[in-house]
């Protein structure tokens, strides 16, 4: 079951009333535990621990005359840099993409310079000399993550791809040579991920992220360009029975849980908040503080076998 959730205005809710066809009494056969399975999706964004990058994105390509992809990006004025260790990335295609990018503007079709590390084509560099036109690539096999890339920009507006297996000793991919691209004095640089599948999450882990040049500001910016990334904010998700009794789950994250994960519930966690287990009239899938509603974020999750249980035995002394 899919349930979309967008908590701007307080918390969202899914509820069944159970009817006549359903059982009511919650104790029969010595039930005692409520189960269902949920999964989510990942942050987009996320620096934990400290200098430590996990993206997550979707996307169709960073290629063609049109990109798609997220973006974590500050504001670049001038001549600079950017290096960063491609800790991982996910094997959603051989062609999905994580690396350093410089980029006029935010559009899907926007100039741009850029080198990544791919699955299954090694390390490459790419350019989109003029807006909205195709891309233009050049790309080194035999080469996968972990694995450090770095992207130059002259004062003459000139741009140098290149990479290196311990983030010290540089050199340029195969084939490639500095692109002279005119941009605008101010662009953004930063972090870019695709998985090269619009259906398709792809994870990426980034470290040692360092700027030359005047680089403003402070934090990270992040932004799915062009494509409609599958991405949750963080909100607490609960069961509520009879319209009262409220169980939430533990982990304040659950859902950016990308993995299909069993939640049980103890029933008399229900009881001792006063809910008669053999008149249960109704149960529903919640978001948000019920209690104490806060705006919040929004996002999607899918839910799947809400079932009763009985308790797994004691184990034998």
């Amino acid at each position: 079951m899919p349930l979309f959730y967008d908590n701007s205005v307080g918390y969202s809710e899914a509820e069944l009333t159970l009817t006549l066809t359903y059982p009511h009494d919650w104790t029969e056969q010595g039930v005692g535990v409520l189960s269902l399975w949920f999964r989510g999706n990942p942050t987009g964004f996320l620096e934990e621990p400290a200098g430590t990058y996990t993206i997550t994105a979707s996307g169709t390509d960073i290629w063609d005359m049109a990109d798609e992809f997220r973006f974590a990006f500050k504001q670049l004025s001038g001549a600079g840099s950017i290096v960063a260790k491609v800790e991982s990335v996910e094997n959603t295609s051989g062609w999905a993409k994580a690396g350093v990018m410089i980029r006029e503007t935010l559009e899907p079709g926007s100039k741009n310079a850029f080198v990544c590390i791919t699955p299954g084509n090694g390390v490459a560099s790419q350019y989109r000399v003029t807006t909205g036109t195709t891309s233009v690539r050049t790309n080194q096999t035999g080469i996968t993550a972990p694995y450090w890339v770095k992207l130059e920009r002259d004062a003459a507006g000139s741009f140098t791809a290149s990479h290196s297996a311990d983030g010290v000793t540089w050199q340029p991919i195969q084939g490639d040579s500095p692109r002279l691209i005119s941009m605008l004095p101010n662009v953004y640089i930063g972090l870019a991920l695709t998985s090269n599948s619009a259906n398709e999450i792809c994870t990426a882990e980034f470290s040692n992220v360092r700027t030359t040049g005047t680089v403003s500001p402070m934090i990270w910016s992040h932004e799915a360009i062009s494509a409609a990334m599958l991405s949750n904010d963080p909100e607490p998700m609960y069961v509520a029975l009879n319209g009262s009794a409220v169980v939430t789950h533990d982990n304040p994250n659950a859902a950016q849980i990308g993995d299909w994960t069993q939640w049980t519930i103890d029933l008399q966690t229900f009881a001792d908040q006063g809910v008669n287990l053999t008149n249960v009239n109704t149960i529903a899938l919640g978001f948000g503080d019920r209690n104490n509603p806060q705006a919040g974020g929004s996002g999607t999750m899918y839910i799947d076998d809400i079932r009763l249980y009985r308790p797994e035995p004691e184990p034998a002394p």
